[in-house]
């Protein structure tokens, strides 16, 4: 599989789990179908958006419609499977920490083939994986979690400095993802789970 392949595969992927994030997201705001596709697609493309435009390039969902229609069909998933996923616990959690590796992996690479050097691929990686929920919490009214203390963003960094590493090697590119995805995810799921946070600012008047 050749890296562009490889890249719209991991595009492919993180649409479908940010638009499943941002629509489960939606429901628990009890938006109507329409609203929850809104908050779907705003997230599954905002921060592709933001990265294509900074790097000058055609926005990557005006290219093709399968990113429409992708997030058409997480919504029906929402919808069938309703009673299903409220069944598992922190089910939007799983889904976000899905779309936030993967569309990392997606933006340094795209960043990498733009031939951008490796500090700003990752940090194009972060903003591709972040600002989504960013928007997604704007929409829906709610704290931005890249603001809170729990670990988010942070998270997308060290998997991007997993993959610069491993290309510094020369590790092949199909472990390389694996390996940055699965970084990406554990430290997400492990601050989570344990309440790891960077420290907090403090008020001067406190």
């Amino acid at each position: 599989m050749n890296i562009e392949a490889l890249q719209q595969v991991v595009e492919f992927l993180g649409t479908f789990a940010f638009a499943i994030s941002g629509i489960r997201h939606a429901a628990a705001k009890h938006f109507d179908w329409f609203g929850g596709y809104v908050c779907g697609i705003a997230v599954a493309i905002g921060g592709g958006t933001i990265r294509d435009v900074m790097l000058g390039t055609t926005p990557f969902w005006m290219t093709s419609p399968f990113y429409m229609l992708c997030t058409a069909f997480a919504l029906v998933v929402v919808i069938v499977f309703a009673r299903h996923l409220e069944r598992l616990n922190n089910a939007w959690f799983v889904f976000d920490t899905l779309g936030l590796a993967l569309f990392t992996i997606a933006g340094i690479q795209k960043s990498l083939a733009f031939h951008q050097p490796f500090w700003v691929a990752i940090i194009m990686g972060c903003i591709t994986g972040a600002a989504g929920g960013v928007i997604r919490d704007v929409l829906l009214n709610n704290e931005p979690v890249i603001f809170r203390k729990e670990i988010y963003a942070m998270a997308c960094v060290v998997g991007g400095l997993v993959y610069w590493l491993l290309v510094l090697i020369s590790a092949p590119l199909e472990f390389t993802v694996a390996a940055s995805f699965l970084v990406t995810c554990t430290i997400r799921f492990l601050a989570v789970r344990y309440h790891i946070s960077l420290p907090l600012l403090r008020d001067e008047k406190r």
